[in-house]
């Protein structure tokens, strides 16, 4: 699977009494689908899966799929602390056809634990049904040693990360790695829905009675053909997961970007890596510089629901929090209100 381009992390919408808000997460999706993001990401830590139980862990991975376009690669998060519970949410991830699955280390496991680390992703690699990205976070982040050694399985095709500052480091620790993915004539992804043969349109065609054993003769549709396609040589895919270094990660060799700024901003951030994918890296900065101080409060200083409550802003169903996180005061309000005006998306 092809991870270049900009991946927008989901927000999880509440209902104001604290129940999962699956139609608002449904309107949120179909909106992201309509805008230029290569990748929409359920359940990575913008959409707090802590705060989920596994029922509603799979509600929300159910629908978030039904409202996407088909040409947006769906990735699914879906840690847990045991290898068996990351593993059966695989399965439902890959029985409503996402295309990659998002892993971190578990909270438990220390940084000097890397034995432990390498069995748990592993393990999970070994026996998933989707590709593997692994998820580093400040609070999980894995060694450069530990990313060169899973690099190296086939069911791992990426790293997302925080840490910007990094990524020079892990593309050289990965430079052997090459694969082949499959992507579109005009070298965009090919995601599992696209390549989906479908029933419906074209010229009916006629079953003989004779092969049905008698009867009257049937009309049935033919199969839709798949998406035409070509294939591509990548090496180890990393994408910038930071808001404030997304451009600094892409000058470092990241192929992608995560932001969770995305999440409020979708058309805005794309600005920037277009700029940069455009190599006009004065306007890449001067969108950058722009969003700066927006990330700075909203994101970073406000965190999730500082988010939520820029998406409400831009069209973007965010809501409040679910306890024991709560919404923000009326002056956070006016301060967001203030630093997004010029930012809608």
């Amino acid at each position: 699977m092809l991870l270049e381009g900009l991946h927008l992390p989901l927000t999880t919408p509440f209902y104001p009494d604290g129940r999962l808000n699956l139609r608002k997460l449904e309107h949120n999706v179909d909106r992201y689908s309509r805008t230029p993001v290569a990748a929409l990401v359920a359940l990575a830590e913008t959409g707090e899966p802590a705060m989920l139980s596994d029922a509603e862990t799979r509600e929300a991975l159910e629908v978030a799929m039904s409202a996407a376009a088909e040409t947006k690669v769906m990735i699914a998060g879906i840690s847990r602390g045991s290898v068996t519970g990351t593993l059966e949410l695989a399965e439902i991830a890959a029985g409503v056809r996402y295309d990659a699955l998002l892993v971190k280390r578990p909270d438990f496991l220390r940084d000097g634990q890397v034995r432990e680390t390498l069995t748990y992703l592993q393990a999970v690699a070994d026996r998933s049904p989707l590709p593997v990205i692994l998820y580093s976070t400040p609070a999980s982040a894995f060694s450069a040693d530990v990313v060169a050694e899973l690099a190296g399985h086939p069911q791992v095709i990426g790293l997302t990360d925080e840490d910007v500052a990094r990524v020079e480091a892990l593309r050289s620790a990965t430079a052997a790695v090459r694969g082949e993915v499959t992507v579109t004539p005009v070298f965009a992804a090919a995601t599992g829905r696209m390549l989906a043969v479908k029933d419906a349109g074209g010229a009916a065609t006629f079953v003989s009675a004779a092969s049905l054993g008698g009867g009257a003769a049937v009309a049935t549709a033919p199969p839709k053909p798949a998406v035409k396609t070509r294939t591509k040589t990548v090496g180890f895919q990393i994408v910038a997961a930071s808001s404030t270094g997304m451009l600094a990660g892409l000058r470092a060799g990241a192929v992608g970007a995560m932001p969770g700024f995305a999440a409020c901003a979708p058309q805005a951030c794309y600005e920037v890596f277009a700029a940069w994918k455009d190599d006009d890296q004065a306007l890449a900065d001067e969108k950058q510089a722009r969003l700066a101080p927006a990330i700075a409060l909203v994101e970073e200083q406000l965190e999730v629901p500082g988010l939520r409550y820029a998406c409400d802003l831009n069209g973007y169903f965010g809501g409040r929090p679910r306890l024991p996180k709560l919404p923000l005061s009326g002056e956070a309000r006016e301060a967001v209100e203030w630093v997004m005006a010029g930012i809608r998306s």
